[in-house]
């Protein structure tokens, strides 16, 4: 479903130049795989969503959706950001009923979907609420409303749960894994978390410290349905995650150790 090949990134920096932040990245994420990355923070990750995205242009490489060039933003793509970017000034109603309305539906049309999408991430009753009545975890519950409303056949998601208590996280966790469930969509989740990475993804990929490339991959070979609290108890969940650690462990102390030393 989606391809990264050779994907570099580099930004101008009055100091120092062109500065790498994304180099020679490879992966392919399947029909319907959960894909997640995770490295040291400000090693790229973010950066690899936004250029699949289209909201940032490659220095170099291809990025591929279905065989086809993807190039700047695509209606088969959809992105949940770290801040729940709603509208405030749209109620609940009005922000998950917006992205069918830009891309051409009737107003009727989208908000019977709105609605349908509204309920299933539970916020039935709150339809004309504005955001600044909801609590962070009903904001965060729109945002996914928003971007599942849409139909999206490949989904970015950049840490969506940050910002949030354990506890409403982990509720979160589990609502997103019903939702992609039925939606089928190919997932590409970005966190900081290994529990929540594993929790979540049929695969984990660890980047190395910028320029951020893919070190590693790790199947997570959990049994489905899951639950993101409950699977954290399992023995393979402990074996993956010491697995996964000695990997990445090595690169956030690279990570850190050049943000100490750097003069």
């Amino acid at each position: 479903m989606l391809e990264l090949r050779s994907l570099t990134k580099r930004f101008s920096d009055p100091a120092a130049g062109a500065r790498t932040v994304v180099e020679d990245f490879d992966l392919e994420v399947k029909p319907g795989e959960f894909c997640a990355l995770i490295g040291p923070t400000g090693c790229g990750k973010s950066t690899v969503l936004s250029m699949v995205a289209g909201l940032e242009r490659p220095s170099a490489g291809t990025i591929l959706a279905d065989g086809a060039e993807l190039a700047g933003t695509d209606p088969r793509t959809g992105l949940v950001f770290q801040q729940d970017n709603v509208f405030p000034w749209k109620t609940v109603l009005g922000n998950v009923a917006a992205g069918p309305r830009f891309r051409g539906a009737s107003r009727a049309e989208a908000n019977a979907r709105a609605m349908d999408w509204i309920r299933r991430v539970g916020l039935a009753g709150f339809e004309q609420h504005y955001p600044h009545q909801l609590s962070g975890g009903m904001r965060k519950r729109v945002a996914l409303a928003q971007t599942f409303v849409n139909d999206p056949r490949i989904l970015l998601m950049d840490e969506p749960f940050s910002g949030l208590d354990a506890q409403t996280r982990q509720i979160m966790a589990g609502e997103l894994l019903e939702l992609w469930e039925a939606l089928g969509a190919s997932v590409l989740f970005v966190t900081h978390d290994l529990e929540e990475a594993i929790a979540l993804a049929d695969r984990v990929v660890v980047l190395t410290a910028r320029p951020a490339t893919v070190k590693r991959e790790f199947t997570v070979d959990l049994p489905r349905p899951r639950s993101p609290r409950e699977i954290r108890f399992h023995p393979r969940f402990v074996e993956l995650h010491e697995e996964i650690w000695s990997s990445l462990g090595d690169e956030v102390r690279t990570a850190y150790t050049r943000a100490t030393t750097a003069s």
